[in-house]
């Protein structure tokens, strides 16, 4: 699903996030990148969603090579991923419904199949009945779902998030990475960037660990993760 070879990214600046750095996520499997601020987890999400391009290397998604896809290409390329940030980009003048639905909105699928697929999404987060709410009548847990209700209701194959609980307490911080093993569960590949090792430990997942821009440690891929996943039914 993912292959990051000898993968450098290097700023204007001059600071080098990220230096020669290869491994790879297989179709199905919950991984989470960690490691302290400013390791490089964050620059690796951007180059997974095309948000950045390596200065070096090769990064592979869905065995298409990033390097290859030109500018028009890149939003058919980031309706095959679900992106979910720590700060949830919700668009405050909208309701939770109108939010949820942008994906369909800008790839036109018709308003009869956004409103069931909305009301799906926001079932699968917990949230069915606040589709006319606005974000800030909601609290931050609330928010975050929001923000991966929208993320998967494209049902897409790969979903990344970068620190997704870094602003919510331990229960709801939990609840979210519970959330996350729901969709890997029914084949969706989830990569998550988070400093969080206690929550890893309880949800399960493999890890690599990330150390000044290179891969520090890594967990071994489990066996199963060779094997072909079901497709997504996270939604229908």
């Amino acid at each position: 699903m993912i292959r990051f070879d000898q993968v450098t990214k290097r700023y204007p600046s001059g600071r080098e996030a990220l230096s020669g750095i290869s491994f790879a996520v297989e179709r199905g499997e919950m991984v989470f990148l960690t490691g302290h601020s400013g390791a490089g987890k964050s620059s690796i999400l951007k180059l997974i969603a095309l948000l950045e391009r390596p200065t070096r290397g090769q990064v592979l998604v869905g065995g298409r090579n990033t390097n290859s896809i030109r500018p028009r290409g890149i939003p058919q390329f980031r309706r095959e991923l679900g992106v979910v940030f720590q700060d949830h980009k919700l668009l405050h003048d909208r309701p939770v419904a109108d939010n949820v639905a942008l994906p369909l909105i800008i790839a036109g699928v018709p308003r009869r199949e956004i409103d069931r697929r909305v009301r799906a999404a926001l079932d699968q987060v917990g949230l069915l009945g606040k589709e006319r709410s606005r974000p800030l009548e909601l609290s931050t847990g609330e928010q975050q779902r929001v923000g991966i209700a929208r993320a998967v209701i494209a049902k897409p194959p790969l979903l990344i998030a970068d620190e997704p609980t870094g602003n919510l307490d331990p229960q709801l911080a939990l609840e979210i990475m519970q959330l996350f093993r729901r969709f890997n569960d029914v084949g969706v590949t989830v990569v998550v960037a988070t400093h969080d090792v206690h929550l890893i430990e309880i949800v399960g997942g493999r890890r690599i660990t990330l150390g000044d821009g290179r891969v520090a440690s890594a967990d071994p891929p489990p066996a199963a993760a060779a094997a072909p996943a079901p497709a997504p039914e996270t939604l229908t």
